[in-house]
């Protein structure tokens, strides 16, 4: 794994924090997590009962990314004898997945939502924070899905099941980290972040086009090349 697939994979998961999906609903989570409600344009909860069970959640959803993660690269290793063909089909459903996001195609299997109806009570407890988040992981919704499955498909091309594993790892931080911080600041104004919400359809073309390249290259055979050129001009690799 070089340096250059671990970048892809945080800047994937914050793509999926900002998603229309994720982001607007983090006041939803925040008092499904805390057991609270939103008051005065406020989580009413203190902070360090934010923060824990913030980490929770986080670490809830990246164990289920984990074992996705796993998966993915032990069927990657099953086809590795054609693992050409393995990433040429890869970088079709990327590229689709982009055009997808970007608004030019619109396939309705991408678009209905894939998640499990399971509505926990509300709590404090640390154990459902953790559950909560295993729910998410397991059964996201379609923005999520998109990128998630296409940082899979990367995860698929590496050579051993611990490289899969951290790729999804490191997704999972670049998903959780700004979730931590947007819980703590969100929980005393919701209005310090909710100007953000007009930039997240261009942050999706963006992404989307980054997505189209990401599956071009793939399905060329740049990918790899490209990723061993840069490799020679940072300090180390996975």
């Amino acid at each position: 794994m070089t340096e250059v697939t671990i970048w892809l994979a945080f800047l994937a998961g914050i793509v999926s924090f900002l998603s229309p999906c994720i982001f607007p609903l983090v006041p939803a989570y925040l008092a499904q997590l805390t057991g609270t409600n939103v008051v005065d344009n406020q989580i009413s909860a203190e902070r360090k009962l934010i923060l824990s069970r913030s980490i929770g959640f986080v670490i809830g959803f990246t164990s289920i990314f984990l074992l996705l993660g796993a998966s993915s690269t032990f069927i990657g290793q099953a086809f590795w004898g054609n693992r050409q063909l393995f990433e040429q089909i890869g970088g079709i459903i990327i590229a689709v997945f982009g055009l997808q996001m970007m608004g030019i195609i619109s396939i309705r299997m991408l678009i209905s939502e894939k998640k499990l109806h399971v509505k926990p009570k509300k709590t404090t407890s640390f154990a459902n924070s953790v559950l909560l988040g295993f729910l998410f992981g397991t059964g996201w919704s379609p923005c999520i899905g998109l990128v998630l499955t296409s940082i899979l498909l990367l995860a698929g091309r590496e050579e051993t099941m611990w490289a899969g594993m951290f790729m999804l790892f490191i997704y999972s931080i670049g998903l959780g980290i700004p979730f931590i911080l947007v819980a703590l600041l969100w929980s005393r104004s919701l209005d310090k972040v909710r100007r953000l919400n007009k930039w997240l359809p261009a942050i999706q073309k963006v992404s989307g086009g980054i997505m189209v390249v990401l599956g071009i290259l793939l399905f060329t055979g740049q990918f790899a090349v490209i990723s061993a050129y840069l490799a020679r001009f940072v300090p180390f690799s996975i």
